[in-house]
């Protein structure tokens, strides 16, 4: 991102200046309080809001200039988490991962093998005929996370992924998504979670009032419950 503003119709400054750059295989943290422009900050990364100022590049795209009906194709190189999961209710596990690759038409002789890959990797082999009423929680986010890696994306943008579950869950979630970064996956995640962040000492970007105070490598979380 290159001096980015978002600015809303109503007159809301939800990001000012924002200049960052993240790279191939990172692990990087966005936290702040509450309404400091971390959605805002994450939504452009996939393109579910354009920027009014400036430049963001993913992959080398410009995603201000992408038409609407191109989004798509810069999607599949993203994967994205999310803290309420968004899963399908009337598909089980297996059909929830498979329709991210039947939606990039990707070819059916390669779906049933690819799915299985991943929802072995995720820990649910033995789950995958189940529809989303018949898992936990954890075991819900662990599809949204399959789904989110099916497609090989170049980088997972996971906003608030642990926001839903217990401690316990939170953690099997976060040593998932570290054995996925160690592949090489970039990983940007937002989160208010202090414990986790203070424990996995990750690259911390810190958003204020929609501008960046802070960015370290193995940073803490830095802000009180």
């Amino acid at each position: 991102m290159h001096d980015v503003w978002k600015v809303y119709p109503n007159g809301v400054e939800a990001l000012r200046g924002i200049d960052v750059r993240i790279d191939y295989g990172e692990f990087v943290y966005i936290v702040g309080p509450s309404g400091a422009g971390k959605s805002s900050f994450i939504k452009l990364m996939y393109r579910e809001e354009k920027p009014t100022h400036g430049v963001v590049l993913i992959n080398g795209v410009n995603v201000k200039r992408v038409r609407d009906w191109k989004i798509p194709h810069v999607r599949r190189k993203i994967g994205v988490v999310f803290q309420d999961f968004k899963l399908l209710p009337h598909m089980t596990a297996f059909e929830n991962v498979a329709f991210a690759m039947e939606a990039i038409e990707m070819p059916r002789r390669k779906i049933k093998p690819r799915v299985e890959e991943v929802l072995e990797l995720v820990g649910l082999s033995d789950r995958m005929h189940a529809l989303p009423s018949q898992l936990s929680g954890g075991e819900q986010q662990r599809v949204a996370i399959a789904r989110a890696i099916v497609n090989n994306p170049s980088f997972i943008i996971a906003d608030e992924p642990t926001g839903n579950l217990d401690p316990e869950n939170s953690w099997d979630i976060m040593y998932l998504l570290e054995e996925i970064n160690q592949r090489g996956t970039t990983i940007v995640m937002a989160t208010h979670n202090k414990e986790i962040v203070n424990t996995m000492r990750q690259r911390v970007i810190a958003i204020e009032q929609g501008v960046i105070v802070r960015d370290e490598l193995g940073g803490e979380y830095g802000y009180e419950d």
